[in-house]
This record gives structure tokens, sequence and C-alpha cells, in this order.
């Protein structure tokens, strides 16, 4: 299990140095999801003033790009830092689409399958030389010609990663795609049930190991150098998981573990301007069942019992790494690196 972590800039020049220390802090991957900016453009920053991390969005919004456009986005970043790239994909939902992109909003499941697929026909032109005929529903893609052709990466075509909560994603993205990005919001349970049962089902389809598959996951963690920190931390924590309990898709989890009245609360307070008390419902129980807690050397081993070997790659909530004490943060990941070993 590595340790890599989420980047949140707002200005293309904020994003070089930061970069460069969570590099130094030892890292495994930085993702930047797409939110308020262009990832892009961030990514293209990163790529240049780093040597070693990988990186990529976390989530990329699929429909808004049209397929050979990323393609070539993607290729450049690839070459750019020598294979380091992985590219991040998922839908977002259908008001997003609609009404902040004006797209049409069309089997959302069967069209980023396809979009999958066409990504990589047109990179196995580029990198093979074979003809670029993609025939599908929504994509038909057979012109490319020597002028346009970028031609082959010595590291290869980039990985893709799948972000998705619906199983026929999840599945999809274990028969076709190189990793998964799960959403943060879990119990080891849940992630076991809906996300890597579907993606491990994906896999068994399509002939594949699981070695051959990345999954990596936003986990929360309560954590600190010594019990005040961890007591900070835990107040943090109990406040995130108000937030998200708040929400009518996650009441399955809250009902697994006969929670409902609290989570009929939490959805109360929601539509009635009651966010500031949300966390006075999450008792210390529930913390333990969506978090781990612990001094920071015990992190990693805290992870492995909660949730097996379901993950390759961890992201902690609330980490922002290049803000905070860097010899913490360099503390955490020899941590997980002294795991693995």
């Amino acid at each position: 299990m590595k340790l890599s972590t989420n980047l949140v800039v707002d200005n293309l020049q904020d994003i070089a140095e930061p970069v460069k220390k969570i590099e130094a802090m030892g890292f495994e991957s930085i993702y930047i999801s797409e939110r308020k900016h262009e990832p892009f453009m961030q990514l293209a920053v990163t790529a240049v003033n780093s040597e070693r991390v990988k990186f990529g969005p976390e989530i990329a919004l699929t429909f808004p790009r049209n397929p050979m456009v990323l393609a070539y986005t993607s290729w450049d970043l690839a070459r750019a830092s020598n294979g380091r790239f992985v590219l991040g994909l998922g839908t977002q939902v259908k008001a997003h689409n609609e009404r902040r992109f004006g797209l049409k909003w069309e089997k959302p499941a069967a069209k980023l399958r396809e979009y999958i697929l066409c990504i990589q026909a047109i990179w196995d032109a580029w990198q093979n030389g074979t003809e670029l005929n993609f025939q599908g529903e929504f994509f038909n893609i057979n012109l490319m010609t020597p002028m346009f052709d970028p031609g082959p990466l010595e590291c290869g075509p980039p990985p893709i990663y799948v972000g998705a909560v619906n199983p026929l994603n999840c599945e999809m993205a274990g028969e076709i795609a190189d990793g998964f990005h799960c959403h943060g919001f879990h119990t080891a349970q849940s992630l076991r049930e809906g996300v890597v049962g579907s993606v491990e089902r994906g896999l068994a389809k399509a002939g594949r190991k699981r070695s051959d598959f990345t999954i990596t996951a936003p986990v929360m963690v309560v954590m600190g150098s010594n019990t005040k920190e961890v007591d900070v931390m835990r107040e943090r924590v109990r406040g995130m998981i108000g937030f998200y309990g708040a929400t009518s898709y996650y009441k399955k989890m809250f009902e697994a573990n006969d929670w409902e009245e609290t989570h009929q609360r939490l959805l109360y307070k929601s539509r009635n301007n009651g966010w500031d008390t949300m966390a006075e419902e999450i008792s210390d129980e529930m913390i333990e069942e969506f978090a781990v807690t612990g001094l920071y050397e015990e992190i990693p081993d805290l992870l492995k019992e909660k949730y097996g070997n379901m993950l390759d790659e961890v992201l902690i909530y609330f980490g922002e790494p290049e803000k905070g004490d860097p010899e913490t943060w360099s503390r955490l990941v020899r941590a997980f690196n002294e795991s693995e070993s």
C-alpha cells in the first residue's frame, strides 16, 4: 500500500513548488481533481517540475472532451514525464453534463466504455502503426495521416484509471482499464461489496490478474504525533462524516450498521440549514467504522488491517503535505514504505 496525495491550487504559478515538495517527501503519486480549473494545464506544470512521482487527474470529466483531443493531451504528458502520467476518467452526474456543459446525457456506462476503447485504439495506432478504424455507437474515428501522428512513446501508452460508483462501470474498469479511483466516503465493507467485487468480476471476465490493476482510494484517518493532535483530527473527521452522511446516496452505509435514525437526522439538517450541528450526530463508534485512528507510524498497519489487500494506493483526507511540516509527512511516507518491506 503506497501513499499518494491530492494537490489543490488556484493559480498555475502556484504549482511548481508544491509539486517539488511533495516529490521530495516521497509520495507515490500526485492527483489533481477537476473542479474550478482545467486540470490538464496544472498537470503540464507538474510534468516538467517533477522527476519521479506519478501524476494525473484523479477524475477528468470524459464527455465534455473529444476522445482524439484527450488522446493527444495524454500522449504529450506521458512523453514529457517519461511515462509517469496516469489518465483518470469519470462521467460526472447528469445535471452537470446537461446544465453545466450543455451536453446530451445518453447511456453513460456504455458511452464511457466506448470512450476508453476509442482512446486505446488511437494510442495503438500511434504506438504500433495499426490502422485506425474505430466504429462505435457514439464515436467513429478512422483518419490518421503521418502529419497528425505524434509517433510512439518509449514508455508506452499511459494507463487509464476509472472513477465510478455504478457497479457496471466498476466491472467495466476491471475488464478494460488499468486502475480504479474509489470514492472517498465508504466503509471497508461497502468498498468490498460495491466496488472491489465488481472490479474483480471485470478482471475475471477479461482473464486478467488483480496484480495487473491498481486501486486507489481516499481514506479517513484520525492521526497525529500525540493525543492532543489526534483529538483535533478526530473532530475534523467527525464533521466530514456528518457532511457525507447527509446525502441520500449513502443511506445504505448507515443502514448496514443500524444507524438509520442518524442518517434521517443528518438528512433533516441538510434540508434545514443545520450544517453546523451535523458533527454532533456522529459518535466515536461511527468514526471507527469510517476511519482508522492512531499515531503516524501506526497508520499503515491500521489501514492494512481494515482494508486487507483491497487498496494499492491511499490518499488521506485533510492531507495537504505541501502546506504542512515536511518531516511529519516524510515520517508517514517512510512508515508506509517500511510497512511494504
